[in-house]
């Protein structure tokens, strides 16, 4: 197998990370929002980008697809059924796919928008998740496109996988959905501690992202819909007369955190 190296993520906007992964066999990118950030890397390291991964046709996730693209060489992959046109390798669930040397498999994830997909390599034990804005560090998407149902089904997919994987997500919303995630499940230790940390990483201006689906499953909320003392919160935060099931817990933590 290849060598991967996720070597450098570029911020774009205001806090979303595209993600450029090399190895000896090429260099792709996911999710480029905008092409300078990539533009200018590619020019100061003399190196050729192969390959785009698209999870979402959001504008801050392909923006930059099209000047990247200007030769049209590229590998464009994306979504089957997506609203953005400059896909040209269509991807729906179960799929695999050979990118630079990495084997990836192709999850489904609706709800934050419809045409949404994530991409998963087992990387030869090191297994690596890019899920776009489906799974965050500490959160989830808004759910724009999908319904709760659909959401909570995704992220239910996710949360199967091993709990080594890292999780590459787009943006860098750690902190706030910490502060939420922490008015939901206030007497998680864990979570307590996560937020110290990633805490520190922002006061000195480093990512906090990936993060491990260890860590997700024991202190983000939308993970741990299942959870009794989660859900009595939400019974009691929503006046609720009965204990609510799992995917009424995920809707109404989502709701809340929406009116935040």
């Amino acid at each position: 197998g290849s060598e991967m190296c996720i070597r450098d993520s570029f911020k774009a906007f205001t806090d979303n990370y595209i993600w450029l992964v090399a190895t000896n066999e090429g260099l792709l990118v996911v999710d480029p929002g905008d092409s300078k950030p990539v533009e200018d890397f590619l020019e100061k390291s003399n190196e050729v980008l192969s390959d785009i991964l698209i999870t979402h046709h959001h504008f801050d996730h392909t923006g930059g697809v099209e000047k990247l693209n200007s030769q049209s060489l590229l590998n464009v992959y994306g979504p089957t059924g997506s609203i953005f046109t400059g896909i040209n390798r269509k991807l729906k669930e179960g799929d695999s796919i050979n990118v630079i040397g990495i084997d990836f498999s192709i999850i489904e994830v609706p709800g934050h928008t419809l045409d949404h997909i994530a991409y998963y390599s087992e990387n030869e034990g090191e297994p690596i998740l890019f899920c776009g804005d489906t799974l965050f560090a500490g959160g989830c998407g808004r759910v724009f496109e999908g319904t709760y149902e659909q959401m909570h089904n995704s992220l239910n997919k996710l949360k199967i996988l091993p709990e080594n994987t890292k999780v590459y997500c787009g943006h860098e919303y750690t902190l706030s959905n910490l502060r939420f995630a922490l008015e939901v499940d206030a007497e998680n230790i864990f979570l307590k501690d996560r937020y110290e940390e990633c805490l520190d990483l922002r006061n000195n201006d480093q990512a906090t992202i990936p993060s491990l689906l260890e860590i997700e499953l024991k202190t983000n909320p939308f993970l741990r819909c299942d959870n009794r003392i989660i859900q009595e919160n939400i019974m009691q935060k929503f006046n609720l007369n009965a204990m609510p099931v799992e995917k009424e817990t995920f809707k109404a933590t989502r709701e809340w955190k929406d009116n935040a």
